[in-house]
């Protein structure tokens, strides 16, 4: 079955950005002039996913604006013939289908997961997370569905990560198979303690997922952290046969974090530095600015 959904968890309260993120929601604090999750809906549809829902809590009717229309603003625009502004304005609106539903009490990804399932019906489906921007010239997630409709399973996105750090993620333990970057899942452990990781493949945010992982989480306890963790839910599916297992896309490309808030400048120095209108003069004054440091 064609994938055409995607289901997007906004509804954190990106404690980490306090005071930002009091009255804002994270999801909208910018990364260079784009908020973080136009990001993630841009790789949504561009992985021809044009049905998105955000499963949001409270306080973030922002989100709701920024992919309605604002008429006000349009037709201020147009007055001016500010056509360049007035076409990224639109580009937001006109993006894809948005829909909203709330999570209620924040009870976990797996919670959140499980909130889009009259949304998605009984037909496989992919979780983006909005912490995670991945570069457009690597394009994951249609990867992922590729390797979905090949093999009718659950696929998710693993990254390579420094050993000193799997205790902050979800890790696979894995075995190979006859594709360089697609991995079959035997295990997995959400944020082990520190040195006792099964490996250094982490768990990012990108899921390709059949629907039966919602009569799953429908019986899943909560578990680390009182939460209803999906990471459960897919070892579940990853033992059992008749679902056809759990696949990993192993992601060796670019992606930017911008849940951290050392990452998230980062991730802004990054973008920016590559792109044709601010690339050119932003990287000699980093060079500049770097040189500076070295004392």
């Amino acid at each position: 079955m064609a994938i055409t959904k995607a289901v997007i968890p906004v509804a954190g309260l990106g404690t980490r950005f306090l005071p930002a993120t009091k009255a804002m929601p994270k999801e909208m604090l910018p990364v260079v002039d784009r908020p973080a999750i136009q990001y993630v809906v841009e790789e949504a549809v561009g992985a021809g996913l044009n049905d998105v829902l955000m499963v949001t809590g409270r306080n973030k009717t922002a989100l709701e604006n920024h992919f309605d229309r604002v008429g006000e603003l349009e037709q201020v625009l147009t007055a001016k013939g500010d056509v360049d502004k007035l076409e990224k304005v639109k580009h937001s609106t006109d993006l894809a289908d948005v829909h909203y539903v709330r999570q209620g009490d924040p009870k976990g990804l797996g919670h959140a997961v499980l909130r889009a399932k009259m949304h998605v019906g009984d037909e496989p489906f992919a979780v983006l997370l909005g912490d995670d921007i991945i570069d457009e010239r690597d394009p994951l997630l249609t990867r992922m569905i590729d390797v979905q409709q090949q093999r009718h399973t659950t696929v998710v996105a693993l990254l390579e990560v420094d050993p000193a750090q799997t205790h902050l993620y979800g890790i696979a333990t894995v075995e190979a198979t006859d594709e360089d970057d697609v991995v079959r899942i035997t295990g997995l452990v959400e944020k082990p303690p520190q040195g006792e990781a099964p490996s250094n493949l982490a768990v990012i945010g990108r899921y390709v997922l059949r629907p039966e992982v919602f009569e799953i989480l429908e019986q899943t306890p909560p578990g680390k952290g009182g939460e209803i963790q999906l990471t459960d839910a897919l070892l579940e599916l990853a033992v059992e046969p008749d679902l056809g297992g759990v696949y990993g896309v192993v992601f060796r490309g670019r992606r930017y974090d911008t849940g951290d808030k050392l990452d998230y400048i980062k991730a802004i120095v990054q973008l920016a530095s590559e792109r044709d209108d601010l690339g050119p003069k932003l990287r000699p004054w980093l060079r500049d600015f770097a040189q500076g440091l070295e004392g």
